[in-house]
């Protein structure tokens, strides 16, 4: 007890006030920029030069601009110091349709916003084939906007293919969003619903096959509607402008995935001719700058066809911009496949999975997702790309505004419309590169 009595009794010390965090804008101000006399003269220099720039900027593109005129004569005598944006005016239209009839860019709109909104029911998670929306969106919106933006009649100048395709993509589109909206109101898809009679008649597969027949029901009575219509023919080399870009950059960067994950997949084979065919392909687009690509596609392609095949300008670039963007995007993947542990492989051979199915269902979806930020830097480096196919005489959007500058009403111009679509392609990459944030944050891809 003596002993117990003596020992030292512990007494808590009083919690430590917790250190001070101004989080206030004044503070991170200060703390970032006025530490030290450095970094304050650098911020005021920053800020004087920044404010000189802007300033000079604002003047000219919007103070002292100029945004009505006939001329750029006109311009000039109104203030020779500002921005002459009424030759852009002028020329808008040509910029977004390139030489495509003004009567007919109705099916320009409608084909692009039909596309948008195709990819809209990805949106919900209730919806029915969720999957399968993008491949669709791959594999049937290319036949029915080229029926929009070619026109013809089923049977004449749309051939009996492309008609059935054409049909085929719109049945889906209306099962799509017919589908979307039984979801949204909590009711059975229309699959669901005729499944009981499909069961009747077959023991297995009864969900693909219910599938095909509402798809097949939805598109007979568009193939009759669509055979009964005819739009007015426009011919490729009428088309252009903003118009003419998105195309050429969204198949490219539709069919760089498929590309290079077949280039990828058949580097790292054991066969020596795919592993070689593979590895020759990706480094010899890789060696040559695109236009080189384009120049060889455009010349040399026609060479290899037989005399009876005839391929467009369109076509020829479309396939030589698909194959250069496609040998970069399989280096992108194949760091990707090299990122995957092993043990990855040995889990699905454990599985019994062969090669097609461990790709498929385990090692490229992880490898793809790692590699969200370099695919997504891939695609806006096509779209930048695009803008060299003006160099072989296609009416993309960057040979449309050289052409102002030829007009006679606008000889000279050349800064305004080259900084229209500075101002427009910045849009379109930084809110690509958002969605790349959001779909990495979405993913969970940079988890540990």
């Amino acid at each position: 007890m003596n002993n117990d009595a003596g020992l030292k009794q512990f007494v808590a010390k009083p919690a430590r006030v917790p250190p001070h965090n101004d989080q206030s804008l004044v503070r991170r101000i200060h703390s970032r920029c006025f530490n030290t006399p450095g970094n304050s003269v650098l911020t005021i220099a920053v800020i004087i030069l920044a404010w000189y720039i802007i300033r000079s900027a604002l003047d000219w593109a919007v103070f002292d601009a100029v945004w009505n005129a006939d001329t750029r004569r006109e311009c000039l005598n109104i203030n020779p110091n500002g921005a002459c944006w009424a030759g852009v005016i002028s020329w808008f239209n040509g910029l977004i349709y390139g030489r495509y009839p003004a009567d007919q860019q109705w099916r320009v709109d409608l084909g692009f916003i039909l596309g948008v909104m195709w990819l809209f029911p990805l949106m919900s998670k209730k919806i029915a084939y969720r999957n399968f929306i993008l491949v669709s969106w791959i594999g049937l919106y290319p036949f029915f906007g080229a029926y929009l933006f070619l026109g013809g009649e089923f049977g004449a100048e749309v051939g009996i293919i492309h008609a059935l395709f054409t049909s085929l993509a719109a049945g889906f589109f209306i099962l799509l969003y017919a589908n979307w909206l039984l979801a949204t109101l909590n009711q059975p898809d229309l699959c669901e619903r005729v499944r009981p009679l499909v069961a009747r008649l077959f023991q297995r597969g009864t969900q693909v096959i219910c599938l095909l027949v509402v798809w097949g029901a939805l598109s007979l009575p568009v193939a009759l509607v669509l055979s009964q219509m005819a739009l007015e023919p426009v011919a490729i080399e009428r088309w252009g402008g903003l118009f003419l870009t998105l195309i050429i950059a969204t198949f490219a960067i539709t069919m760089s995935i498929p590309i290079g994950v077949v280039l990828a997949l058949g580097r790292q084979s054991k066969l020596p001719v795919i592993h070689w065919m593979s590895l020759l392909t990706i480094e010899l687009v890789r060696a040559v700058p695109l236009i080189t690509v384009l120049f060889m596609a455009v010349t040399l392609l026609p060479i290899f066809l037989p005399s009876d095949m005839e391929l467009d300008k369109l076509s020829q670039v479309l396939f030589a911009v698909c194959i250069f963007s496609g040998a970069y995007m399989a280096e992108n993947i194949r760091g990707g496949l090299q990122a995957i542990p092993r043990g990855q492989y040995e889990a699905a051979q454990s599985l019994g999975l062969g090669y097609s199915m461990t790709m498929l269902l385990i090692v490229l979806p992880q490898a793809l997702r790692l590699m969200i930020p370099n695919i997504m830097t891939s695609f806006i480096s096509i779209l930048k790309d695009t803008t060299l196919v003006s160099i072989i005489g296609l009416f993309d959007i960057m040979l449309m505004a050289r052409n102002i500058a030829n007009d006679k009403d606008w000889i000279g111009l050349h800064t305004e419309p080259i900084a229209m679509i500075s101002i427009l392609f910045f849009i379109i990459c930084y809110s690509m590169s958002q969605y790349s944030l959001n779909l990495e944050k979405r993913l969970k891809a940079d988890r540990s």
